[in-house]
Order: C-alpha cells, then sequence, then structure tokens
C-alpha cells in the first residue's frame, strides 16, 4: 500500500454536489489511505514542503483569483489539480472556435472584435496605432452573416450576451460592452440542442434546451438519438483532449442534421442535482470519484502533464 494522499474540493455556491462527492471518495479511498475535504488555504507561501493536498478538484477558481494563484503553485509543486489551472487562465472563446476548426469540428463564423472603449491609461492615438478605424462593420456582418450573436470573449453564464438582428442592432449592443473584448458569431437556428458533461474518458449527452427556465434545460423525459448523440460525445472528447482538460462541458446546437459546436471547453461543469437532475447527479458522482482515486493513487496523470500540448493536435 502506498503512502497516504488527501484531495482537497474547492467550490463556491455549489452545494449539492460537495458532500456527496466526498463522502463517496472517502469511502472507497478507505482501503488505499486517500481521504478528501473541503480544502481550505489561505496566505501561503511559495514553497509547500511537502504539499497540503495531492489532488485538488477546482469547480470555481475562475471566480476567485486567489484560488488561481495559489492553484498554479501547487501545481507547480507537484499537486494534480483538476483542471490545469494555466491553460485555465488562457482560454478564450475566439481561440476556441480557431482551434475546433483546425480539429475538424463545425462551429459558428466567428469575428473577434477591437474593444469599444480601454482602461484610462491607453491613448487612442498612440496607443492603438495598429488598430484599423473605423471598423469594417459591412464586411463583419457579411461573414457571419445576420442575425447573429455578440458575447464575451471569456467568460460564460449567458452574461452580457446580445441577439442581434441588423447592423444598427449590432452598433447599439456594441456600444454597451465597455472594455470587454467581444465575439460576433452566427445564429445557429437549431432543431435539437445537447450538452455534454466529459469526465476522464467518460462522456454523458444530454438534451438541452438553454431556452427554458435555468433548472429546467436539462430534458430527461426525451433523451436524443443515437446518431448526434454519438457524435456528440466523439466530438466532446476531441475538444477536451486537444488542451488537456479532465472534465469539460460542450454544447452542440444540431441544424440540419450538423452539429455546431456552440460553447465548450468550459472546465467547472454544472454538477447540481437540481439542475442535471437525479440521474445525471449519480453518473457525476461515480467517474469524478474514479478519476480522483486513480489520481491520488498515482495510476494516471492529468492530460496536460509531460509532453501534452494542444498543438500536437492541429
Amino acid at each position: 500500500m502506498g503512502a497516504a494522499a488527501k484531495v482537497g474540493l474547492l467550490v463556491g455556491v455549489e452545494n449539492t454536489f460537495p458532500g456527496p462527492f466526498l463522502e463517496l471518495v472517502n469511502e472507497r479511498g478507505r482501503p488505499y489511505q486517500v481521504t478528501a475535504e473541503m480544502a481550505r488555504l489561505g496566505g501561503t507561501r511559495e514553497v509547500e514542503d511537502p504539499p497540503r493536498y495531492q489532488v485538488i478538484v477546482d469547480r470555481t477558481s475562475h471566480e476567485v483569483p486567489f484560488y488561481r494563484g495559489y492553484l498554479k503553485s501547487a501545481a507547480l509543486q507537484g499537486t494534480l489539480v483538476i483542471n490545469d489551472p494555466f491553460w485555465w487562465d488562457a482560454d478564450e472563446k475566439f481561440f476556441e472556435c480557431t482551434l475546433a476548426r483546425k480539429l475538424g469540428v463545425t462551429v459558428p463564423k466567428t469575428v473577434v472584435l477591437p474593444n469599444k472603449e480601454y482602461i484610462p491609461y491607453v491613448e487612442p492615438e498612440r496607443s492603438l496605432r495598429n488598430l484599423e478605424f473605423p471598423q469594417d462593420w459591412e464586411g463583419i456582418v457579411a461573414y457571419t452573416g445576420l442575425p447573429a450573436v455578440l458575447k464575451p470573449n471569456t467568460g460564460g453564464g449567458w452574461r452580457d450576451v446580445y441577439m442581434v438582428d441588423s447592423l444598427d442592432d449590432l452598433l447599439r449592443a456594441y456600444d454597451r460592452t465597455g472594455t470587454r473584448t467581444m465575439i460576433l458569431q452566427e445564429r445557429i437556428e437549431w432543431h435539437d440542442y445537447l450538452r455534454c458533461i466529459v469526465i476522464g474518458d467518460d462522456v454523458r449527452v444530454f438534451r438541452y434546451d438553454p431556452r427554458r427556465p435555468f433548472m429546467e434545460r436539462y430534458v430527461t423525459d426525451d433523451p436524443p438519438s443515437s446518431a448526434p448523440r454519438d457524435l456528440a460525445a466523439t466530438q466532446a472528447r476531441t475538444l477536451t483532449e486537444a488542451p488537456g482538460y479532465d472534465i469539460d462541458t460542450v454544447e452542440f446546437a444540431v441544424r440540419d442534421g450538423v452539429l455546431y459546436a456552440i460553447d465548450f471547453l468550459k472546465p467547472a461543469p454544472d454538477f447540481d442535482s437540481f439542475s442535471i437532475k437525479d440521474d445525471g447527479f449519480r453518473w457525476v458522482l461515480d467517474p469524478m470519484c474514479d478519476l480522483v482515486l486513480r489520481y491520488a493513487r498515482g495510476e494516471a496523470d492529468p492530460p496536460w502533464r509531460g509532453a501534452h500540448r494542444w498543438w500536437r493536435f492541429v
């Protein structure tokens, strides 16, 4: 039997996942001296010897910058962090779309836009000499088509997302974006919508309706048919594997039999039981526990360690 190992869980407002997950890891990990707890972090030195956790499951550092700073240091010192805190910092929607096309996954036509506004010490006449001005708005919408979606290049949760039906709509919305970098994306009028949760090698494909109220979006009484489900699972694995994520969420809009990757590389999947429902919640717990125990026992390494880099896939 190997040395004892401790797993730390880092969470935000999520309430239904932590308790059952920690209980399951502690139950299954007992024969291997693996224990799990809510991570406790405070002012931390640059060297932890030994690391306080062998594995940390990160569910919330995208919202708490202190956690991200700690996790990068911990990863350098040998802690296995789920997901890679270095790549999560660099992850952006426009890059994701470029990567998906390189990988052969269909995405909506997408344009990244210069910011509408800048922080105070950026002087437009001197600091922005490399930017084209004015923007070729006619050419931009000719590429993406209308209607289109204007949304932040980073972030999620449908915050600061604008549905635009005309060039005038686009310009009015763009004027409200402030210092955020935005992308304009072809709007896919879909007849089916799928959301995939990827955990290691396991994928669960849900039918999903983003137009519904939040807690009713997972459609549990009408599962997707096998053809789009199987293709979605394959492409979700492809999109998750390329940057080396351990866990991920990938969404596909289905139009005329074609799957469009709409929202993907979201490494803090929704694990709350009230949204993914009982069957989905029971499924999530099992592969998450297995993944963490493999890491804690030294039987596997995260895909982002060693020689893994996204450019190997393109």
